[in-house]
């Protein structure tokens, strides 16, 4: 009979490439996962690897049983759901990711209804940037996580997850405030309690106009950093990088001391604004959902912190179109 434990290695091989990034995710030795690896290939009774040089490429039948594994991890993820929600009553570690500015604004409410709620249940929170939020649920590091995604970078379908829609917010051009704003300007939202004013009606043309000046991105490798360089490269310039900063606390300081522009989400402004900085309301969004393991959505737990956290968006987020 095959072994679950090695059936999930085959899977993470065939989403990481290497016997390498397998071993460094899960924890193991190289070695450990190959001799597992050659394991299931002698229960499976044929080769499931090809090897090309350091890296692995799945045979046909290794790919064939990759989509099993998918379909009877998740099964195991639902028997799980039901076993806790037999036994009634939450309690233990619930393991969740969320980005810094849902950290800030969001999270900490959440937290506090899921305690009057569930005071037996354990939340852990870990900052995890999106973009490893995949593999980490699905190594088991994470049980729930808060995803984003922004209409110049859509996110990929992911084997072996499930997202469900929260929340979308508008974006802003921030800009060093000149002593006279022209009519594009608009005034510096509170991102709680106003709602966002009228969106600029060319979204080109404001980024457009900044294409000359130094720019603040995130770092390489996130997804606001991707966002920021697509967007301007569809208004027909590649931004100019002078800052790589992914606080958007800090993002808007440097903004203000004059050192260059961004592109910041409506949960990333501060409150009290600074009236140093000029915001402009773009056309885009960032849509935010709740990311967990396929069958894992009917899990009591998940589903409490589901529902604490759509009891935390800010009035102002709720009406948004969200990840779907």
């Amino acid at each position: 009979m095959l072994d679950v434990r090695r059936l999930r290695l085959l899977r993470e091989l065939a989403r990481r490439g290497t016997i390498a990034a397998v071993a460094e995710a899960l924890t193991f030795s190289p070695s450990a996962v190959s001799q597992q690896l050659t394991v299931l290939e002698r229960e499976a009774g044929l080769p499931l690897l090809e090897r090309t040089g350091r890296r692995v490429r799945l045979t046909p039948a290794g790919e064939d049983l990759v989509r099993h594994a998918e379909a009877v991890l998740e099964r195991l993820e639902q028997a799980e759901a039901d076993l806790a929600e037999a036994r009634g009553g939450l309690a233990g570690v619930l393991r969740i990711g969320a980005f810094p500015t849902a950290t800030r604004a969001i999270v900490p409410a959440a937290l506090i209804t899921l305690a009057h709620r569930h005071p037996g249940l354990e939340p852990m929170v870990s900052e995890t940037d999106p973009a490893a939020v995949a593999h980490a649920l699905r190594a088991g590091d994470l049980d729930v996580a808060l995803v984003h995604e922004y209409d110049f970078v859509p996110a990929e379908p992911e084997p072996g997850l499930a997202t469900e829609p929260l929340y979308g917010e508008a974006m802003y051009l921030a800009a060093p405030a000149d002593p006279a704003p022209g009519p594009a300007a608009h005034p510096v939202p509170d991102p709680v309690a106003d709602s966002p004013s009228e969106p600029e009606p060319d979204q080109g043309v404001t980024l457009r106009a900044h294409a000359r000046a130094p720019w603040i991105t995130a770092t390489p490798g996130t997804l606001c950093h991707a966002m920021t360089v697509r967007a301007c490269q569809a208004a027909g310039f590649t931004p100019r990088v002078r800052h790589q900063v992914d606080e958007f606390a800090t993002v808007l300081a440097l903004v203000a001391a004059g050192q260059g522009v961004a592109v910041v989400p409506q949960l990333g402004v501060t409150h009290p604004a600074d009236p140093a900085v000029r915001l402009t309301r773009l056309l885009m969004q960032r849509r935010t959902g709740l990311a967990f393991r396929s069958g894992a959505g009917g899990h009591p737990a998940v589903a409490a912190f589901g529902a604490a956290l759509r009891a935390a968006v800010p009035l102002d987020l709720v009406g948004s179109r969200a990840v779907t």
